[in-house]
């Protein structure tokens, strides 16, 4: 433990271990991908070790489900678990009503899938993933390999008849290969600068022939915490209308997830 993070990851830090602080033992929890759901994973962990914490954790990806099993984590897959309490995750944009653009690590088909099996949804993040309005983050959309151009081609001619900026739909890459979901699927991502609806942008995107899941999560987020850079923390409930903020102590962690997209 070292207190040298940057003021970036000490906002994702104190978000995951504010979180963190609200699993108790016997749940079921699902574990979120990404750089502050890793921060999450490890916090949880370190309760496992040193409070003997008892849970068992769901990831959405298999990179969380190695660092879950790193850490000491109980992991069994969603069709065991059944129904969670409660899932934990990031987000790559986040609006006043709670709405979300996720999928920046191209995880959002199994976050979105144990989210809504979940009791309650956490989101985890740092204040600059809030805004007025989503869409400056590329709208990431899964699809089929089958077809995957005929696909790009639909998802452009129906976006120009919504309420956004841009309409441009680029194959997302890793490296000279299209990426690969861990479902075995590509994701096209959508630049939009602007959703004006992203309510019906979410309903309106699965119909298209070819799409499996887009990254617009709308009524699962229930608690947003959002983290700041010189340590403060602050709680949301949607559901309650009750914000409540303050300042996490202790020391912070290393850097070690900060290769990790959210």
């Amino acid at each position: 433990m070292t207190n040298s993070l940057s003021p970036s990851d000490t906002a994702k830090f104190v978000a995951a271990k504010r979180a963190s602080e609200m699993v108790q033992s016997g749940m079921k929890v699902g574990l979120g991908t990404g750089s502050t759901a890793a921060f999450l994973v490890k916090c949880l962990g370190e309760r496992v070790r040193d409070e003997g914490l008892q849970i068992t954790g769901v990831p959405t990806s298999n990179r969380t489900a190695d660092l879950a099993r790193e850490v000491g984590i109980k992991v069994v897959t969603l069709d065991q678990a059944r129904w969670l309490d409660l899932t934990i995750d990031g987000a790559d944009e986040y609006d006043a009503e709670l709405n979300l653009i996720k999928g920046g690590g191209g995880a959002h088909l199994q976050e979105k899938i144990v989210a809504t099996a979940s009791d309650k949804m956490i989101v985890i993040a740092d204040v600059t993933k809030k805004v007025d309005t989503l869409g400056a983050f590329p709208l990431p959309v899964e699809v089929l390999a089958f077809g995957m151009k005929t696909t790009q081609m639909l998802l452009e001619e129906m976006l120009d008849g919504l309420d956004v900026m841009g309409n441009s739909v680029t194959p997302r890459m890793a490296g000279d290969a299209l990426f690969v979901t861990d479902e075995g699927n590509h994701i096209l991502d959508l630049h939009l600068g602007r959703i004006g609806n992203a309510r019906q942008m979410a309903l309106v995107l699965n119909q298209v022939p070819g799409v499996v899941e887009n990254g617009l999560f709308i009524d699962i987020c229930d608690v947003i915490i959002t983290g700041h850079g010189d340590g403060t923390v602050e709680v949301r409930d949607i559901n309650t209308g009750e914000t409540e903020t303050g300042v996490l102590g202790g020391e912070m962690a290393d850097n070690v997830f900060g290769e990790i997209a959210d």
